[in-house]
């Protein structure tokens, strides 16, 4: 009798985890649906406005196990042309930090003396 109800006990315990982990689904939750069907939950609230405004309407993921696809490599010029551009915006850049570093270098204003009368 003890193994009927160690076999009865641990189906159910299998039944509750399973319960459980649907539960954690976000679409099919049989669990939420099961209680709010019984008035025991919330419905679900609509998501506002601007939030489903700015969701796109369908989801392009890339499957697991796949690679994007290949990009051809730049050619010899464009790469000397990224660097040049590269090289032109870090000498613009390093001439800002010297002119903040000359503005920051400067001393502190101190007030004027003003003179006593006897």
């Amino acid at each position: 009798m003890t193994t009927r109800f160690s076999a009865g006990f641990r189906r159910l315990c299998l039944a509750g985890a399973l319960c459980g982990l649907a539960a954690c689904s976000g679409d099919a939750n049989p669990v939420r649906d099961s209680l709010v069907a019984t008035g025991v939950g919330a419905q679900p609230k609509p998501a506002p406005d601007f939030v489903a405004a700015s969701r796109p309407q369908t989801l392009d993921y890339i499957p697991v196990g796949t690679a994007p696809a290949k990009t051809a490599a730049k050619s010899a010029d464009q790469v000397k042309a990224a660097e040049a551009a590269m090289d032109k915006t870090r000498t613009a850049n390093e001439s800002q930090a010297a002119a903040a570093r000359r503005l920051g270098s400067t001393p502190a204003p101190t007030a004027p003396s003003v003179p006593r009368s006897p």
